[in-house]
């Protein structure tokens, strides 16, 4: 069990940055100070001067692959790339196969994590139409949450039916995290733009058939299922300016019952980059304006948006270079989000701060994780060294995703993920991946 002493780092945590010293032993932090920390003997001394120390990143949405779609992803090679990104604990969806909707299922999923994944993790359970008597055997300690796709994507595990979602809704023993989209409404517009394309389809109408429209419909009736029970809802990926009418700033975010994330890449591009990347940027929901972008960004700004995640959700560059309609939605970004947005710290759109609150803290307090998602004394030594002065590009030969491209290929970031602590343990280091198995399942506090 490692014992490191970090010195001279500044260190970014519950909205300050001040330069201290942080000694880590038995997995957890044991002293913070700006004096001097006599470590114990055997202690490795790290020297970050000039650089940052900020929790790990909580990222609570990603697609892992695993079981039944490990070509495009799995556990050990996505947690590496993680690991690489400074996201220390994930969440992960239902939609493999088999669908992750029964408990038996579940802690399959936990099993293959304690044996493979190198961050700390934890998995939903999938809603259906029909599985209510499997939500209602969920332990609220040791699962993240329930996962309602009340829009199709990739997996179909479609909720669409009314009498199910309002089961739902009353009767989850935990937080219901929603894919927000229409159906009918996608249906209609998939059917005007294959009597207008047959199926040459250009990707540049992802965001008109997966319309502002459909995510605002099914976010509004998720809201609305939401205060009729008061039920506790996450609505994930928001991607258009109208949704944020659904959120409220006037009350910290501890207080909500209904908290909202966003994903990097909704913040970084917008439908005019569909003619140069086409698929590569297809997700659902999809990139929209450059005015969505811009909304959402000031949504972080002002707190109408709690989280930002990546919803990481590798295909194989060959799935993703079919037409339109036979192209996959979704790709990897999970090495990337930190970067990326201390790339819009670098530029002055975002304090550092916020970008620790949105990625870090806030994670760790709306789902109620137990000791992570802060520099505490006593809370589980995850944490990322950054240097905030150090560019690099993005290739393919450093690229740790299992299906070896990413949107951001040939960009460069100021700044590098230095290292990464899991649970005390140094598993990434300045580029190479340190394979120690430290990871632990998240426990949450709930009453």
């Amino acid at each position: 069990m490692g014992k490191y002493l970090i010195k001279n780092a500044l260190i970014i945590n519950e909205g300050k940055s001040s330069k201290a010293n942080l000694l880590i032993e038995e997995k957890k932090i044991s002293k913070i100070s700006p004096k001097n920390i006599i470590p114990p003997q055997g202690t490795e001394i790290i020297d970050a001067k000039g650089k940052w120390l900020i929790p790990g990143v909580i990222d609570d949405q990603v697609h892992f692959r695993e079981p039944g779609l490990t070509h495009k992803a799995d556990l050990y090679t996505e947690s590496r790339a993680a690991a690489a990104g400074g996201v220390t604990s994930y969440m992960e969806m239902p939609n493999t196969k088999p669908q992750t909707t029964t408990i038996e299922e579940l802690e399959k999923k936990f099993i293959s994590a304690e044996e493979k994944s190198l961050v700390n993790y934890s998995f939903y359970l999938g809603a259906t139409n029909d599985n209510l008597s499997e939500i209602l055997k969920i332990n609220p300690s040791n699962v993240c949450g329930l996962k309602v796709f009340m829009g199709s994507s990739t997996g179909n595990m479609l909720v669409d039916n009314l009498k199910s979602l309002e089961g739902i809704f009353s009767q989850s023993p935990v937080l219901i995290a929603t894919h927000c989209e229409d159906e009918k409404t996608i249906r209609h517009n998939t059917q005007l733009f294959k009597e207008k394309y047959n199926e040459n389809v250009p990707f540049s109408a992802h965001p008109l058939i997966r319309s502002g429209m459909a995510c605002f419909l099914s976010s509004s009736l998720a809201v609305s299922l939401a205060d009729k029970y008061n039920s506790r809802l996450h609505i994930l990926h928001v991607s258009t300016a109208k949704e944020l009418e659904l959120f409220r700033n006037d009350i910290p975010s501890g207080e909500k019952n209904i908290t909202s994330e966003v994903c990097i890449h909704h913040l970084l591009f917008n439908d005019t980059h569909y003619d140069e990347k086409g698929s590569l940027i297809k997700w659902n929901p999809a990139v929209k304006t450059e005015f969505d972008r811009l909304s959402l960004f000031e949504g972080i700004l002002n707190d109408k948006l709690d989280v930002i995640a990546t919803d990481h959700a590798p295909h194989t560059l060959q799935e993703k270079q079919l037409s339109y309609f036979l192209a996959p939605s979704g790709g990897p970004m999970v090495q990337h989000s930190l970067v990326a947005m201390l790339e819009f710290v670098n530029e002055g759109k975002i304090n550092i701060e916020k970008v620790v609150d949105k990625m870090c803290h806030k994670p760790a307090e709306l789902y109620h994780i137990d000791k992570r998602g802060f520099l505490k004394e006593g809370y589980y030594a995850d944490m990322v060294i950054i240097d905030p002065e150090s560019p690099w590009r993005v290739e393919k030969s450093n690229l740790l995703y299992k299906c070896g491209w990413s949107p951001l290929d040939k960009y460069i970031f100021s700044s590098k993920i230095n290292k990464t602590f899991v649970n005390g343990e140094l598993v990434y280091d300045n580029g190479n991946i340190q394979e120690k198995k430290s990871a632990m399942r998240l426990r949450f506090n709930r009453g």
